[in-house]
């Protein structure tokens, strides 16, 4: 049981990316002091966002420059907090090398951070942003669950640096993290696993994310003759950003955290989109057939593996959420709001 003085500073990595941004909101509208590790703190374009809600909010922001891969480079803003939250983590599909773009940053970045915590006395709790790639890596691997679908004590033993290296480097991330936590009994960790996030941006600008490719392709025509109907979970931002101020904040908050909204997929996901945006922007009404989606995926986008593609398209994606639901008391959007929010954001960000 954890109590985490409100009075205390709270440290954020990563502060102006997608999830963080909503944290950030929602910790300075409850009167909180954000300490904002951040890569360059004199951009002020990156921080905009952030000045306008914290100067519409109870609570204060203070930046701190840091750097993922540099050593000591969190201590100063860690300094008198005794909650940390590690969200920043790269997340794109765009990268040369694996090991150095993916694995690299994730796993040496949460050592860098979760070991300044142990030199850190004030340090009570860290919360983790990991993901569900750490549990899975594809969508045909639920069936063969014990209760056939996803949990918390399921661990991705499939992704290599060959094979959907996010995904590992996500799951080599966050065992370090445990790793790192089990050797001490000061402070503990809790951690987020959310599967496919969407819903607006605080940013604008970060309608450019990874997390918006998809959405994108939905509404620009790129899949108007149907979509590969990949099984997957989707989660709101605002509502992952909420599972982690609650993992901070909750005494009796522990382990892992499956943030998932809804088991889904792809069609579901244009389906939403109908109502509101079916008529005047191409969305996709059909799925394509796998024999299809397998044959010709790789021919049109490079990023598409066949092994992939025959291990997600047509394949039942579930996970249990009760915990996150249970121990946090995270309720969930419904999908059409999210992904009508969503797109909102892309048409405003002009995207189409």
């Amino acid at each position: 049981m954890t109590m985490i003085d409100q009075s205390k500073p709270v440290m954020v990595t990563g502060a102006t990316g997608y999830v963080a941004g909503w944290l950030v909101k929602q910790l300075l509208e409850a009167g909180l002091t954000v300490h904002a590790a951040v890569r360059n703190p004199s951009k002020t374009e990156k921080i905009a966002h952030l000045e306008q809600i914290a100067a519409a909010s109870k609570g204060s922001i203070k930046y701190f420059k840091a750097d993922l891969l540099k050593d000591g480079s969190y201590a100063e803003a860690m300094e008198g907090c005794e909650l940390v939250y590690h969200t920043a983590s790269p997340f794109t599909s765009n990268f040369e090398d694996a090991q150095r773009d993916l694995v690299d940053p994730a796993v040496l970045g949460t050592k860098n951070v979760l070991e300044q915590a142990d030199k850190t006395a004030s340090v009570k709790r860290v919360v983790l942003t990991s993901s569900c790639a750490s549990i899975y890596t594809d969508a045909s691997e639920v069936k063969d669950t014990p209760k056939g679908m996803l949990t918390e004590d399921i661990w991705n033993t499939t992704a290599s640096l060959e094979y959907q290296p996010y995904s590992y480097s996500k799951t080599m991330a966050e065992r370090a993290a445990w790793e790192i936590n089990e050797k001490q009994s000061r402070w503990d960790l809790v951690v987020i696993n959310p599967c496919l996030v969407m819903g607006p941006p605080l940013n604008p600008k970060a309608t450019t994310s990874e997390s918006f490719n998809l959405l994108k392709q939905l509404g620009d025509g790129t899949l108007k003759t149907g979509v590969p109907n990949v099984g997957i979970g989707l989660v709101d931002v605002r509502d992952v950003a909420n599972a982690h101020f609650q993992a901070g904040f909750r005494p009796e908050a522990e382990g892992r955290h499956i943030t998932c909204g809804h088991n889904t997929n792809f069609l579901a996901l244009a389906q939403a989109l109908q109502p509101k945006y079916g008529k005047d922007y191409p969305v996709p009404k059909n799925a394509l057939p796998k024999w299809l989606v397998v044959l010709a995926g790789p021919l049109l986008d490079k990023s598409l593996d066949r092994k992939f593609l025959r291990n997600n398209v047509n394949h039942v994606w579930r996970a249990d959420n009760s915990k996150s639901r249970e121990k946090l008391g995270v309720t969930y959007r419904p999908m059409q709001e999210t992904m009508e929010d969503s797109f909102a954001a892309l048409i405003e960000a002009g995207v189409f």
